[in-house]
């Protein structure tokens, strides 16, 4: 199957799956080409603006209205990386978009089968897009229709769905 990567994910959401999106995130740091200048601002003490236009809450929202689900997981350490700190001052954005989006602690990762874990989305039960890194950059999601792959796919959503917790419960307080 083909390899997405940058915008071409988020297009891909736009006609990819028919009612349900699920994403399981493993690692602490993603090296987002897009979100640096963001990130290193944040890490200075900058509140950055919400852009609420961005094409990914967009397309949130677009799935939102057409009654399709958007979902994941996030692993998050003890305590929570500088990355996963700041995904985390922003993820109400992401909800309000319509996305729902739990936390699972690294510690309880040993909770879902199949390990070790790695980072996809699980479109419909039917297909899943696999991630590859150098590093910490993301060179793309696969997307595959193995059936032993997906079947993998599903018991870990099912167990890391269960498991994890609503993201206010790691906001800062």
């Amino acid at each position: 199957m083909a390899r997405l990567t940058g915008p071409a994910i988020t297009e891909f959401f736009t006609e990819g799956f028919a009612h349900t999106a699920w994403r399981l995130e493993t690692r602490g740091t993603y090296g987002v080409p897009s979100e640096t200048a963001e990130f290193q601002a944040w890490l200075q003490g900058e509140e950055p603006e919400p852009d609420l236009d961005r094409p990914w809450l967009v397309a949130m929202r677009k799935l939102e209205g057409e009654g399709k689900r958007v979902e994941r997981v996030r692993i998050i350490d003890d305590p929570p990386t500088d990355y996963q700190r700041w995904m985390l001052s922003e993820v109400t954005d992401n909800i309000d978009a319509g996305e729902d989006i739990r936390y699972l602690p690294r510690a309880e990762q040993g909770l879902l089968p199949h390990g070790p874990h790695f980072d996809f989305w699980l479109f419909d039960s039917r297909t899943i897009g696999v991630f590859s890194f150098d590093g910490d950059r993301s060179l793309g999601m696969e997307l595959r229709e193995d059936a032993e792959l997906v079947l993998r796919g599903c018991q870990i959503r099912d167990a890391a769905w269960h498991y994890a917790r609503p993201a206010e419960a790691f906001l800062p307080r």
